[in-house]
């Protein structure tokens, strides 16, 4: 049994050594996309100062038009004398006109990039809200293991010495069916307890029963809620004081915290 226990205790400290690298390498990802995340605001606001530069250019650029066309109407006043001097302004008015549209095609292009930058700094930001969010999830997974290797208790639980058997049952039963397993698990069974954590993610559940209470890899348990059974759980990883156990996919929404488990026997 002591080999048992140092064995579990090196493989909680290996796993744990392993989510501990997992967990530097999240954080070093978080790092690089938040410098991502500075890098794009920074080209942002180089872009708005651009765009601004490129306002203020066309608002010159309209003053010099307002100008050249008043410089027209006095030119037209003295056509016959300053027939030359008209065309060279009615010259510099298109060009005038040719540099406001390639100003204004170079504001949209710039206020397309901007809206592109704006569109990949947020993308870049909900990656970085997941990356945190699984940062979490590792820091509760190492906690949780921790907790496994270093022996706590999880809950009271109720022991005899008959030994669980395996029998898969996962068919919907009718209402007054369920009843009646429910009195037979209550009577029959050899090991009660409870639901303390449930992921979602993996479909797996951690049960307050452990190896202290004779649960073995493989054993069939059945969850029940108001005196109702909702569906059975395999284990397949046994600790000292507690046990994880799968469920199928059809009771990821219905299982929860604090739901009763009775060991099916044969």
């Amino acid at each position: 049994m002591k080999f048992v226990l140092v064995s579990l205790i090196i493989v909680s400290l290996v796993v744990i050594g392993g989510l501990s690298y997992l967990f530097q390498n999240e954080r070093i990802k978080s790092g690089k996309l938040q410098l991502q995340i500075d890098e794009l605001t920074a080209r942002e606001r180089i872009i708005e100062d651009k765009l601004e530069a490129s306002k203020k250019n066309v608002a010159e650029l309209m003053i010099k038009l307002q100008e050249n066309k008043d410089r027209i109407a006095t030119i037209t006043e003295e056509l016959d004398k300053e027939k030359s001097g008209r065309q060279e302004a009615q010259k510099e008015l298109e060009q005038i006109k040719t540099d406001m549209e390639q100003q204004k095609v170079s504001r949209q292009d710039l206020e397309g990039k901007l809206t592109q930058i704006q569109e990949d700094g947020r993308k870049l930001k909900e990656q970085l809200k997941i990356m945190e969010q699984q940062k979490e999830e590792l820091k509760v997974k190492i906690k949780n293991l921790e907790t496994s290797a270093s022996g706590v208790e999880l809950g009271k639980v109720v022991v005899n010495s008959e030994t669980a058997a395996l029998k898969d049952v996962h068919l919907p039963v009718p209402e007054p069916v369920k009843q009646k397993e429910m009195k037979a698990a209550s009577q029959d069974n050899s090991l009660e307890g409870k639901v303390t954590v449930v992921n979602k993610e993996y479909n797996f559940v951690v049960i307050n029963l452990g190896q202290k209470d004779g649960v073995k890899k493989g054993d069939l348990f059945s969850v029940y809620r108001e005196g109702k059974v909702i569906g059975d759980i395999k284990v397949e990883k046994v600790h000292e004081s507690m046990s994880a156990a799968g469920f199928a996919v059809e009771l990821k929404d219905i299982i929860k915290e604090n739901d009763l488990v009775a060991q099916k026997v044969k």
